[in-house]
C-alpha cells in the first residue's frame, strides 16, 4: 500500500498545488511591496524584516526537510515539508499587506 503509485501521484499532487498557491501569494507579496517602495510607503521595519526573514524561512525549511529525511520520509513528504515554512510566510504576508 505504502508503495502505491496512486498514493504517490497524489502526494506529488498536492506538494504541486501547495507550491501553486505560494506562488501566487508570493507574486501578490512581491507586487505590493513593489508598490510600497515605488510610493516610499514601506518603513525601515518592513523592509528590514523583508529581508531577514528569507534566512529564517530558509533555515526552517532545511531543518524540516532533514528531519523529515531522517525519519526515513518519502520524497514528497520531505518537500512537503520543506515548503510549509515558505507557504506560511507568504500567506502571512499576503494577509499583513492586504490590510
Amino acid at each position: 500500500m505504502k508503495n502505491n503509485p496512486m498514493n504517490m501521484m497524489t502526494a506529488w499532487m498536492k506538494v504541486a498545488s501547495s507550491y501553486n498557491m505560494m506562488t501566487l501569494s508570493a507574486a501578490e507579496v512581491i507586487a505590493r511591496r513593489t508598490m510600497m517602495m515605488a510610493s516610499g510607503a514601506m518603513t525601515g521595519p518592513e523592509a528590514m524584516g523583508m529581508v531577514m526573514e528569507k534566512a529564517t524561512i530558509f533555515a526552517t525549511a532545511t531543518e524540516r526537510a532533514a528531519m523529515a529525511a531522517a525519519s526515513g520520509a518519502n520524497p514528497a513528504r520531505i518537500t512537503s515539508e520543506a515548503l510549509k515554512p515558505y507557504s506560511t510566510k507568504t500567506r502571512s504576508n499576503v494577509r499583513k499587506l492586504r490590510r
